[in-house]
């Protein structure tokens, strides 16, 4: 079967966002006051044939752990949609 996973990528909360860092100070330029924090990351879509829906999300696993994200700076969800 094929599935769509969807894989969250975000910066580590200990780390300094620098692109969040700067969509910040551009909202409180246009007035936005009410936002606190904004931090960057990448949505990445898969189309993953496998016989199961836990199968599909492990090799999205694989591929974000081996690829798609940084472990020294970054964290990553999955979804199977």
């Amino acid at each position: 079967m094929n599935y769509t996973v969807q894989v969250k990528v975000m910066p580590l909360k200990e780390l300094l966002d620098p692109q969040g860092k700067a969509v910040m100070g551009g909202l409180q330029n246009l007035g936005i006051k009410t936002v606190q924090d904004v931090r960057i990351g990448k949505t990445i879509q898969l189309q993953v044939e496998a016989p199961s829906s836990e199968e599909a999300k492990k090799i999205a696993a694989d591929a974000s752990n081996k690829l798609l994200a940084n472990p020294v700076m970054e964290y990553f969800e999955i979804s199977v949609l």
